[in-house]
């Protein structure tokens, strides 16, 4: 039997003398489920998020990803981690500017040190894959939303991560380039990415989702299977 993309055990996190923004959370994603966190705000979703990627400890809890205790990490473990596991797109893109479109999508693979021609190699195929190959020598500002984030998704994807993390991935975007990112997610989701995704989004939690939770108050009140299972 395979073993969990991400199992959160008994998980909260504290802040000084509040209330917790995490309480007691169990979690279990597999591979190749698409998985969508909702909730208000407050509720613990950019918590979750950032314990997930090594960003933020819990107070009490294991947090293991691809079979690493990522709670463990120190601050280099847990740099080397981001690099080689996860994969992060996040609601503004966080691209650089002054780097063209190829050398954004490259900088995850010279920061884990892959070859030089083994990189070019990959990002030339993921950027052909993602439709966006004749814009390898653009600078980001020149695009629009839905292509910029179209970039961000290659640069995640470089290093072939057990995990994409999609932080609001279509909050900054109009209609159009949103359900651009809804097509896209959904098909990475097909060709069997495992995906986390904090949304206020509801299309695209019912779009790309299998399964939907949802926390209040740092509780996972609900965890449900959605249509997108029998897609």
């Amino acid at each position: 039997m395979p073993q969990p993309v991400i199992d959160i055990r008994g998980t909260s996190r504290t802040y000084g003398e509040g209330p917790p923004a995490l309480a007691d959370v169990n979690l279990t994603v597999w591979p190749g489920e698409s998985v969508a966190v909702l909730g208000p705000s407050g509720s613990g979703k950019s918590t979750l998020l950032n314990l997930i990627a090594g960003l933020d400890r819990p107070s009490a809890g294991s947090v293991t990803v691809d079979g690493l205790r990522v709670d463990r990490l120190g601050e280099a473990g847990s740099a080397k981690y981001r690099r080689a596991r996860i994969g992060m797109v996040f609601q503004f893109f966080n691209l650089l500017d002054d780097l063209t479109v190829t050398d954004n999508v490259l900088l995850p693979a010279r920061l884990a040190g892959v070859p030089r021609a083994e990189a070019r190699r990959r990002a030339a195929e993921l950027l052909a894959h993602l439709g966006i190959d004749r814009h390898t020598a653009a600078y980001p500002g020149t695009l629009s939303g839905g292509e910029r984030q179209r970039v961000a998704v290659a640069r995640a994807l470089m290093n072939r991560p057990a995990l994409l993390l999609a932080d609001e991935p279509t909050g900054a975007l109009d209609t159009a380039s949103g359900d651009d990112v809804r097509e896209l997610l959904t098909g990475l989701n097909a060709d069997g990415q495992t995906i986390l995704l904090v949304t206020h989004d509801l299309r695209l939690a019912e779009a790309c989702a299998s399964r939907t939770i949802e926390l209040v108050d740092g509780r996972i009140v609900r965890d449900t299977a959605t249509a997108a299972v029998a897609r």
